[in-house]
């Protein structure tokens, strides 16, 4: 069994000086819950989550759930089901808001087509399916929503987890249209596993710039770090100095005020939640 807990930190007057933890449990039915996507309208968190039997991506008819919590995620409503089929398997894979505030969830359905579904909410109770999305190079994920001038972004990465193929790829979707449509590019292919950011997540600097941190596959041990000066036209890509991590996603946060990057990534085995901060 796998449950979803949402970790609390009750903090001072700085955000980032935390001085408690408290785990609250939200959900413990038979199976594997996972994958759970948080994202506010408003005043109130939206998270929607997957519920199967196994971990395994590919079981057919595993089902994603919303939830909506109105008090900072100390409780929340019953779920309630988004997208199900009996043919794929769903997973909540990526999240972010439109130019209006409305709350989007990518959502990957692993069947022949695997489609990319975006839902849309302007309130955490009623989701539109808002597109359906057949991307080539099929993405394994398309990631967080992120806003440039006049367009709306995410990073996605493709193909394999074979250690031999050199077939791997990642790259960039762009929205003009307040998501309607996306316009597919490929920032780097035929790349070997060694190679592959995986996972990314983005921090909007301004002026142009953009920085990812991903983690890397494979039997390595670092994150990598993606860099844009044009809004996501170009990028470079580098290996980190951060080796204490394996096949573990990273979240960025950047606080404009102190113009400070906070990276959390969870280290496997000893089970830490760690995290490192740097200077924008």
């Amino acid at each position: 069994m796998r449950k979803v807990f949402i970790a609390i930190m009750l903090a001072a007057s700085n955000m980032f000086a935390v001085q408690a933890q408290k785990v609250y449990e939200v959900d413990s039915c038979p199976g594997y819950n996972c994958w759970p996507m948080i994202q506010p309208v408003g005043n109130r968190l939206v998270c929607i989550y997957t519920i199967g039997k196994h971990h395994d991506p590919w079981e057919k008819g595993r089902a994603a759930f919303s939830r909506y919590s109105d008090d900072g995620a100390k409780t929340w409503s019953e779920k309630v089901l988004i997208d199900q089929d009996a043919g794929y398997g769903t997973s909540s894979i990526g999240k972010g808001v439109d130019k209006n505030g409305n709350a989007l969830f990518w959502i990957r359905r692993l069947d022949a087509e695997r489609r990319m579904a975006l839902y849309r909410t302007s309130d955490g109770k009623n989701f539109e399916l808002f597109s359906t999305r057949h991307l080539h190079p099929t993405p394994v994920q398309v990631t967080d929503i992120f806003h440039i001038p006049d367009a709306m972004a995410c990073l996605w990465f493709s193909d394999d987890y074979n250690h031999e193929k050199a077939n791997k790829s990642w790259g960039i979707l762009i929205s003009t249209d307040n998501g309607a449509t996306w316009e597919q590019r490929i920032i780097e292919d035929c790349l070997r596993i060694d190679e592959w950011p995986t996972e990314p997540s983005v921090a909007v600097l301004g002026d142009g710039r953009l920085l990812a941190i991903a983690r890397s596959e494979g039997d390595t041990g670092y994150q990598f770090q993606l860099t844009s000066s044009d809004w996501g036209r170009t990028w470079k890509r580098c290996r980190t100095n951060i080796t204490d991590v394996r096949e573990s996603t990273p979240s960025l946060i950047f606080d404009k005020a102190s113009r400070k990057i906070y990276n959390y990534y969870y280290q496997r085995g000893p089970g830490l939640l760690k995290m490192r901060v740097v200077d924008a």
